[in-house]
This record gives C-alpha cells, structure tokens and sequence, in this order.
C-alpha cells in the first residue's frame, strides 16, 4: 500500500488532545485556524437560530463549506448528525461504536464538553479529500445544546520538532537493530511515518540506500549521485559533512510524499555507527 495508506476505519484518530481556549495554532498553519474558527462560529449561530433544520444545510455545498474546511455536527453519545465533507458517509452512525478501546476512552471525553466552555480543540488523523490521504488534522468545536459542532483544518506539513523526534528514534532503532529496523523502513511501517516525514538510511561504507521509507526503488543505489529536481548535490555534499560531523542538516528540493509537489525539504542527519540517518520536513510556503 502507499505512503497515504488507510489505516483502519475512514479517520483513525489518534492520540485526541482537548483544550480549552485559544491556543497557538501549529507553525504557519494560524490563517487556516483562523478560517477554521470563523466558520466554526458562523455554524454555531446558525444552528443556535435554526437548531435541526440546519443539520442539512451542513451537510450540502453551499456557505458552511469553504474550500477545504467543512462543519460536522455529532450527538453527545457519538452520532453523526451532519458533515459537509467525506464524513457525510457516517451520518448515522455511532463513531464511539468503530473506535478501538484505547481510542474511543480519549473520544469520549471530548462528547462530554459542556455547554458554556467556550471552543475547544482536538487533533486526529483524518482523509483530506483534496489529496486523498490521511494527514493529521486539527479541529475547533463547540457544543450547543446536546451536540458537538467542528470545523478544522489539515496540518500537512510535519514541524521542525517532529522531524528531530522521529530522527532521534529511528537513530535509536537502527542502533539497537539495524536490519529489523532497516526491514520496517522499508514495509512503511508506521513507526517510522509521520504526516509526509519519512527515514532514509544510508550505508557510509558502500554508499548505497539501505532504506527508504517512501521510494523503495532507491533502495541499492548509490546515494552519491543523487541531486534535486534542480541540480543541486545531495548525496556528497552530506556524505562528505558526515565524515567530519556525526550530525548536520542539509537543505534541498525533493518530492513530498503527500502533494506529490517538489518542494523545499530541510533533511537533519546523524551517523550510528556506519550508517547516515536521516529525517527531513518540507517548509510551508512563506517559511
């Protein structure tokens, strides 16, 4: 399956965080929060003079969906009552009935917000139907009467900070077990996938790919002759800044794995034992 794999049911959440009150938006993602909250608060209005008659206006093209941002109403025991995105599929349905237990616990105390509270915020992965793919997302919501109304917003690109993080554990996975490590590198198994991160290893003996997390076909060839989209060397210049630092960062042009665009990445690297491994993020555009 692809790097976008479905992993699970439609949504996968995972890991759901509930916070009162305006919070930071993640790095360069403030104007979508923005836009987010203010459909967000244009839908609470609306239903608070409406009340069920505007569930099905929720869920039709029209001024409660602009462009990638969409509202989505849920009971306080999980249904879905309306969603003017792809989860207009489970109106009806009980999401805390498809959730796996461990998950479905963190769920249910965002369904138990009171009335009063103000916004709140959650993040989960979720299919963005504009790529196809699941990417993580971050969503404001608000409860009125006895439902829950969102609207959120998708954070394709990984931060500088979760880039180091995955580094720092599949360094420390290639160090305690290499070939396993390099084995799950390449399956795309999802310790080693975040949003469009990735891990690539390479051999500092022979210089070839020993993993790759998202083109498998590099995988054996040789990464000195590697350069960008533009011509720009990637393979040496880090090669030769490895043999004298055991950490550096590179910058390049390089695919990302979710828009399938060339963008500009800022790969971080460090050497274990004979071995380079590295983890870059894409730089949102304006960074």
């Amino acid at each position: 399956m692809g790097f976008g794999r479905i992993m699970g049911w439609v949504g996968i959440l995972v890991g759901i965080v509930v916070a009162g009150g305006a919070s930071a938006a993640p790095g360069g993602y403030e104007a979508e929060k923005q836009e987010a909250r203010a459909l967000l608060e244009s839908a609470v209005a609306y239903y608070r003079e409406h009340k069920a008659q505007a569930l099905p206006v929720f869920s039709r093209q029209g001024p409660f969906v602009r462009g990638n941002h969409y509202v989505y109403v849920l009971d306080i025991n999980g249904v879905m009552l309306a969603s003017g995105g792809p989860s207009a599929s489970l109106i009806g349905s009980n999401l805390l009935e498809q959730l796996p237990p461990d998950l479905k616990k963190s769920f249910d105390e965002a369904l138990k917000v009171k009335e009063g509270q103000g916004i709140q915020e959650a993040e989960y992965h979720w299919t963005n139907w504009q790529t196809g793919r699941v990417e993580r997302k971050r969503v404001l919501f608000q409860r009125v009467d006895d439902v829950l109304l969102g609207a959120g917003y998708f954070i394709s690109k990984a931060s500088p900070a979760h880039a180091l993080d995955l580094l720092e554990k599949a360094a420390a996975a290639v160090s305690s077990g290499p070939q396993q490590t390099f084995a799950a590198i390449n399956s795309e198994n999802l310790a080693f996938l975040q949003d469009d991160l990735y891990v690539f290893v390479v051999d500092m003996n022979t210089f070839r790919y020993v993993a790759h997390g998202y083109n498998q076909r590099l995988v054996g060839t040789d990464f000195r002759r590697v350069k960008d989209p533009q011509g720009k060397p990637v393979g040496e210049p880090m090669l030769a800044a490895a043999k004298k630092s055991s950490a550096g960062e590179y910058d390049y042009l390089w695919e990302n794995p979710l828009s399938r665009k060339v963008e500009r990445k800022h790969t971080y690297y460090r050497k274990v034992g004979d071995y380079l491994v590295s983890v870059g993020y894409y730089e949102k555009a304006g960074d």
